[in-house]
């Protein structure tokens, strides 16, 4: 009676841009609804690009879904988020690939109902009827199927109380509030046939409350499934036991202790658990801020990556909280703080840019989860190390060998006893050992290959080709212009030693007045002379200084490339001529004797 009185003055309240009824600002505050909304209005471009990006999706795709993220990240508008929803949570294929009829089992659920004199249109209505057939089916009146049915639906009905009530699709006794409480019946009520392992769990209401509001009933029906049973969302959230919630609490409870270690141990200083506000987070989705626009942002992103977000999402609020929790002494304060988040910290402008700026990874909440269930398997395996140390300790005495084994034995097993529960042992060294054992596992870790200096190719310490083969050229243009100076002055018999050109650093020649006088003789009838002798002999001492002098500059010239290595001759005499590997491919054709020098040069 009292919601037919309440319901009555609905009529007339109005209601916001989501559907949220609009009251008084004392109303407002026991409701913890806000109104004042400020995500970012939609551009008229990016929904049309939007639009024709969701027409060719493809949901396996890394590039359609990094386009996604950036398009949910600019903010996704409220007219076509049903259509993203349904996109990302590939709902198409899972209804296609299941053989589950949701209008036959909706035709098997009204048969129950029939027999109980109740339908999904007044089932908030008859819950106290439902209450008295409970107690009349448990003292044998009724079949054990039926009173199955009364449990669950006496369950989702008294869900339905408190699910949204200042919603306009769940609130009142108008035609549209009716219609969706009955919508919302019939999908809880499939999906605990759809799936009777898990059933229907406390906090599901208001998960397919909002998947109502955005989707049609049958659609919300299947996004339940595959949020539900998918293990990348909420799958280990919700079972038919709370085990699982505890678990992913405990997993946060991990993380908070090793991201804000300060934060965490005021907190347990004041002995708030994760557990007093992490089930009603992670059960509800968030669906307790009083800003819907940053719900349904955070809906966006959870579609995207799933749990990872739900993490996220969990520690942006502990740190946007962290500077008034650590100013709060008693534990009374801090609880209402954390159940029911304040307007200025869960607006849109706020939360959504640091929610973004907040990165968990999947490898950091495995590596918690591998934590939760070393320190949970720690007292186990107390005994078991005390029978194993003991065992090893009697047998090795019993065979005569006492030595240091059983010693060492012991030890690593008392270390392995201290290792789970010991609180000497730094977390830090503890979180990174966790991380390498599950990156070896999950073959996401490999050593870095490192060669050795001794295998390294020599080609590695040299120039790059280019300069190589430019360098060479002008060496071997020098060269040739200072053996042929060179020659020329070794011919002459009158010109003394002092006055052969003398070689600067670059491996050329320094021009004097003995060199351009012998350019003067070479036309004349001593450069005749000089040509027809080089023919028939070759002067000893002229070579040696022409062997000496070429092989000078060749070394200055390729000294920081190649190594010079000693050859000889057809005429037994020795030469130093230049060797560059093949890969290099600059092959240069150096003279070997002074003949051959002169023969090239003077002819």
């Amino acid at each position: 009676m009292l919601r037919r009185a309440s319901c009555g003055k609905s009529s007339s309240v109005g209601f916001d841009e989501f559907g949220f009824a609009l009251g008084k600002k004392r109303d407002r505050k026991l409701q913890h609804r806000c109104h004042d909304y400020s995500y970012p209005q939609p551009n008229p471009v990016k929904v049309k690009e939007l639009c024709e990006f969701l027409s060719y999706w493809n949901g396996a795709s890394f590039i359609c879904r990094n386009q996604i993220e950036k398009f949910i990240r600019i903010g996704i508008p409220p007219a076509i988020r049903g259509r993203v929803w349904k996109c990302l949570l590939n709902m198409d294929s899972i209804r296609a690939a299941s053989s589950f009829d949701y209008e036959a089992c909706q035709a098997e659920i009204r048969k129950p109902l029939v027999d109980l004199g109740v339908s999904e249109y007044s089932i908030i209505p008859t819950i106290d009827s439902l209450v008295d057939t409970e107690n009349e089916i448990s003292s044998g009146q009724a079949s054990d199927l039926l009173s199955a049915d009364l449990t669950l639906f006496k369950q989702i009905a008294l869900d339905l109380r408190r699910s949204f009530p200042t919603h306009r699709t769940l609130m009142g006794d108008r035609p549209e509030a009716i219609e969706g409480q009955a919508k919302l019946f019939r999908v809880l009520t499939a999906f605990a046939r759809y799936n009777p392992q898990i059933g229907y769990i406390q906090g599901m209401s208001y998960i397919a409350a909002v998947l109502l509001m955005i989707l049609s009933e049958e659609e919300a029906f299947w996004a339940l499934v595959a949020l539900l049973e998918k293990p990348k969302y909420l799958s280990e959230l919700f079972d038919s036991s709370v085990k699982k919630i505890q678990h992913q609490a405990l997993i946060f409870h991990q993380l908070l202790k090793h991201r804000k270690p300060l934060l965490f141990q005021h907190l347990e200083t004041l002995g708030v658990s994760s557990l007093h506000f992490i089930m009603q987070w992670f059960l509800t989705l968030f669906t307790s801020l009083p800003c819907w626009d940053s719900v349904l942002a955070i809906w966006d992103l959870i579609m995207l990556h799933g749990l990872q977000a739900v993490f996220r999402t969990g520690l942006t609020i502990i740190l946007l909280l962290e500077s008034r929790i650590m100013n709060m002494s008693e534990e009374a304060t801090v609880l209402p703080v954390l159940l029911l988040v304040p307007v200025d910290v869960s607006q849109h402008c706020v939360l959504i840019p640091a929610l973004w700026n907040t990165d968990v990874q999947e490898w950091e909440i495995n590596c918690m989860n591998r934590l939760v269930l070393e320190e949970a398997d720690g007292g186990q395996d107390e005994e078991k190390v005390k029978k194993e140390s003991t065992k090893d300790c009697t047998s090795s005495l019993s065979d005569g060998q006492q030595d240091e084994k059983p010693s060492q034995e012991v030890g690593r097993n008392t270390s392995k006893k201290a290792a789970p529960g010991s609180s000497t042992k730094n977390v830090f060294t503890r979180l990174l050992k966790v991380a390498q054992h599950y990156l070896l596992e999950s073959g996401k870790y490999s050593a870095p290959a490192r060669s050795s200096p001794a295998k390294r190719s020599p080609a590695l310490c040299r120039l790059p080709k280019t300069r190589i083969s430019t360098s060479f050229t002008q060496a071997q243009g020098r060269a040739r212009r200072s053996s042929s100076r060179r020659s020329q002055n070794s011919t002459l018999g009158g010109v003394k030693k002092e006055q052969l050109p003398s070689q600067d650093s670059d491996g050329g020649a320094a021009e004097d007045s003995s060199s351009s006088s012998a350019w003067r003789v070479r036309s004349g009838p001593v450069g005749k002379v000089a040509r027809r002798r080089s023919r028939g002999q070759s002067g000893r001492g002229g070579s040696l200084l022409l062997k000496n002098r070429s092989s000078r500059s060749q070394q200055t010239a390729a000294q920081t490339f190649v190594q010079p290595e000693n050859t000889k001759n057809d005429e037994g005499q020795e030469t130093q001529s230049r060797h560059v590997p093949l890969n290099e491919r600059n092959f240069i054709t150096c003279p070997k004797t002074a003949s051959q020098v002169r023969e090239s040069q003077l002819i």
